[in-house]
């Protein structure tokens, strides 16, 4: 049966393709990606503390992530409502969501031995949309064009069908296989978003994963590889290149997309890591100078794990009484190394050149390649 966008895609096939799927182009492109992600994750290892980033840069997926799905948020909207929610739009808290399933993911990945599991993406979908999620029922849904709402693609229908292709789906991504990970990454993530086996948040499940699945196959320590950015960058390839998979099996340039966006966003990461991680000494020198020698060595951590800060963010993180706390802050504020702003009975402060940094283009952080 030949594929057509208009007709449910029940003949979608099975993964891996049986094709040679490691051409020469793909792995010319294996050895910059490689290189890249190895370097990211040694300068992960190299921290003191690596959880103090992977906030921070997953507010920074999830904002991303959700934009490609046309839910639009600010970098500044998004972490000022990790740290005051009270007036949060419904796109920030919805895009605040998948910082959460990110986590969830994470946990139940250790919780099961690295394993990626069907039932892992549901809850992980759950937790996006912010409601109990099962595959779908019934016909109706399919991929429009964005500009002229033309249907381009149908996925699968009928409850068994989705759920024969994502025991495929889930057998190829726990597979002992010969084939390079970021490969398996791609080739999986095209079939996730193929099957598209929810009424919604499919293209955020399938993103999760993506940076779950490198820290499964033991590519990164934690989570930090969040490739949306690019992806908007490129939001018209992507889509392009996922429906020549489908229309004509052109692998290989979607693989190669994909190793490029692995590639640029493990650079952007790592000198990201690099520039924070000069801020914070700048920091050290500017609390020595105005504390003393005898401020709390978490005092940094807190004020890096997010650009916007709370007293008792100092107080539950320092172990330190509320007057030491603000006395902390307001020396820092008074130095200009954070600017203060109200919301509602307390004051944030936030760390603008933390914030700066997070929003930076490369060109912006370092010459360094």
């Amino acid at each position: 049966m030949s594929w057509s966008p208009e007709a449910p895609y029940n003949d979608l096939p099975p993964i891996p393709p049986a094709q040679n799927l490691e051409t020469v182009s793909v792995l010319k492109k294996l050895v910059t990606a490689r290189a890249e992600l190895s370097g990211l994750n040694e300068a992960l290892v190299s921290l003191p503390n690596p959880s103090v980033f992977v906030n921070s840069l997953a507010l920074l997926e999830a904002q991303a992530s959700s934009e490609i799905e046309n839910i639009v948020t600010t970098t500044d909207e998004l972490f000022r409502a990790d740290t005051h929610r009270a007036d949060a739009s419904a796109a920030t808290r919805e895009a605040l969501r998948y910082k959460i399933a990110l986590f969830h993911g994470q946990e139940r990945m250790r919780q099961r031995a690295d394993l990626m599991t069907v039932g892992m993406a549901k809850e992980i979908c759950s937790e996006i949309r912010g409601t109990e999620t099962d595959i779908r029922q019934g016909e109706g849904t399919y991929i429009g064009n964005p500009v002229t709402g033309r249907r381009i693609y149908t996925p699968p229908v009928g409850r068994q069908v989705i759920e024969e292709k994502l025991q495929n789906w889930e057998q190829f991504m726990n597979a002992a296989t010969d084939l390079d990970p970021l490969v398996q990454m791609a080739v999986a993530h095209y079939q996730f978003e193929a099957i598209h086996p929810f009424d919604d948040g499919n293209g955020r499940t399938g993103r999760v994963i993506n940076g779950l699945m490198l820290v499964a196959k033991e590519l990164l320590r934690e989570p930090i590889l969040y490739v949306s950015q690019y992806i908007i960058q490129h939001k018209n390839e992507y889509y392009r290149l996922l429906n020549a998979v489908t229309k004509s099996g052109a692998w290989e340039k979607w693989i190669i997309y994909m190793l490029h966006a692995v590639e640029a966003t493990a650079r952007s990461t790592r000198l990201k890591i690099k520039a924070i991680q000069q801020l914070q000494e700048q920091f050290a020198e500017q609390l020595l100078a105005d504390i003393g020698p005898h401020y709390p060595v978490a005092l940094s951590d807190v004020l890096f794990e997010q650009p916007y800060c709370r007293v008792r963010d100092v107080v539950d993180g320092c172990g330190v009484s509320r007057p030491t706390a603000v006395k902390y802050l307001s020396a820092l504020a008074d130095a200009g190394m954070l600017a203060v702003q109200r919301a509602g009975r307390e004051n944030l402060y936030i760390n603008a050149r933390f914030m700066h940094i997070l929003r930076s283009p490369d060109a912006d952080l370092s010459a360094d390649s």
